[in-house]
């Protein structure tokens, strides 16, 4: 079902996150059946910038990268309560930092296999974090709680997925 502004609506889902072991395992085993040869559905990015951009992503979340900030406070605040519980999907084409994208200063793709590996123990850090870790600014959403972050790293991954019809 599409709203009027031509998003998808959720249909019957429940809210996922990586929180729920399930829906942790779920986006793990539809990671694990990207190739590098998947086929996009919309976008610049290949698979295997995908992966990449996923990859510093969750750096940037983990405190190991920074990201520019985009717009004020009360616009990130909506834009996170609106991009966290509204049960939209994500739209297609909203541009990405450039910090985190492959084209500009994210990390460019070597070998698909290995950066692959170098994302799934990262989705590993995030899920699990360390008691004494520390979470980054989120450069869209602003300050988030743990639940909010649990609740983003699902979508993100999920909306990178279905790019490439996985």
């Amino acid at each position: 079902m599409r709203t009027a502004v031509g998003l998808k609506r959720f249909e019957g889902e429940r809210v996922k996150s990586f929180e729920k072991r399930q829906d942790a395992e779920e986006i793990m085993r539809r990671l694990r059946c990207l190739r590098p040869e998947s086929v996009r559905q919309w976008g610049r990015m290949t698979p295997h910038q995908a992966v990449c951009h996923l990859s510093d992503s969750f750096r940037t979340a983990l405190g190991e990268n920074e990201l520019s900030l985009s717009g004020t406070r009360l616009q990130r605040t909506l834009l996170k309560w609106f991009a966290l519980r509204v049960p939209l999907r994500w739209p297609k084409g909203v541009k990405t930092r450039p910090e985190v994208d492959q084209e500009k200063g994210g990390t460019r793709p070597v070998e698909f296999d290995g950066d692959m590996r170098e994302l799934e123990m990262l989705v590993g850090r995030f899920t699990h974090p360390a008691p004494d870790s520390k979470r980054n600014v989120h450069p869209l959403f602003g300050e988030m709680s743990e639940a909010d972050w649990q609740r983003w790293g699902y979508l993100h991954m999920d909306h990178h997925l279905r790019q490439f019809g996985v």
